[in-house]
């Protein structure tokens, strides 16, 4: 089981940049439809994206201060808001899935890859 959950951790590690770094080189080569399907997706993707960048600055934060302690509040709070933002971005991100547009799959894909990642460091 150990196994299994180590291959999860280290895919979602290189799921999660390479979604967002092909998800925002996509948006940004291709013509935007102004319909709801795709802003739905684009939304979804954006709150993904939010998900990142928390993560990415709370680890930071956490190697700037030496580490979080055990229970720390500062920290369950980072984990909620992180959850909270992924699945924020996989409601829409699902809905996005209706018409095609740039960020169709990737929106789903980068909210739910952190929201294993999420789950995954609460667990840890």
């Amino acid at each position: 089981m150990l196994t299994f959950l180590a291959y999860v951790a280290a895919t979602a590690y290189v799921a999660a940049p390479l979604l967002l770094i092909t998800g925002w080189i996509r948006w940004a080569r291709r013509p935007q439809p102004r319909a709801f399907f795709p802003l739905a997706a684009l939304a979804g993707f954006a709150l993904g994206s939010a998900s990142v960048l928390l993560a990415a600055g709370s680890m930071i934060y956490g190697w700037r201060i030496g580490g979080f302690p055990y229970y720390d509040p500062r920290l369950l709070r980072i984990y909620a808001l992180g959850t909270v933002l992924s699945l924020a971005g996989l409601l829409p991100g699902l809905a996005g899935l209706a018409r095609p547009s740039p960020l169709r799959w990737h929106a789903p894909a980068l909210s739910l890859t952190m929201l294993l990642l999420w789950f995954f460091w609460a667990a840890s």
